[in-house]
């Protein structure tokens, strides 16, 4: 029985070194992908920074002047004057239409529905 064990033993021993080997190589991969990856959104990072800060360069007022200017003949564009702009009251909101269902207020303090017609007249 002894032997037995000692065998058994001997097997499950290996078995675990086999398995902590494993372990060992599938987190060093894990490890090298996730340096990777970080890798990959820090250079990502860095373009989106570099992408912003050119988008600010051509997008200066002086530059966009000049291009105005340049291009006047084959645009016709003219610097923005607060006459072009409108007010609130300027734009034509649609009318509210009729509301099919109104609710009044009871003298107990509950809140009865009435249906109305799109005429206004009461629907029993």
């Amino acid at each position: 029985m002894r032997p037995f064990l000692s065998i058994l033993s001997f097997i499950a021993m290996m078995a675990f070194a086999f398995w902590a080997y494993r372990e060992n190589y599938a987190t060093q991969t894990q490890l090298k992908e996730m340096s990777r990856v970080q890798n990959q959104i820090a250079a990502l990072r860095d373009e989106i920074a570099m992408q912003k800060a050119e988008w600010a360069y051509l997008n200066r007022p002086t530059r966009l002047r000049d291009l105005a200017a340049m291009n006047f003949d084959r645009l016709g564009l003219m610097p923005m004057a607060p006459l072009q702009l409108a007010t609130a009251s300027d734009v034509a909101m649609p009318l509210p239409g009729p509301l099919l269902i109104t609710g009044q207020a009871q003298p107990d303090g509950t809140l009865s529905q009435v249906l109305v017609s799109p005429e206004g007249e009461q629907i029993p």
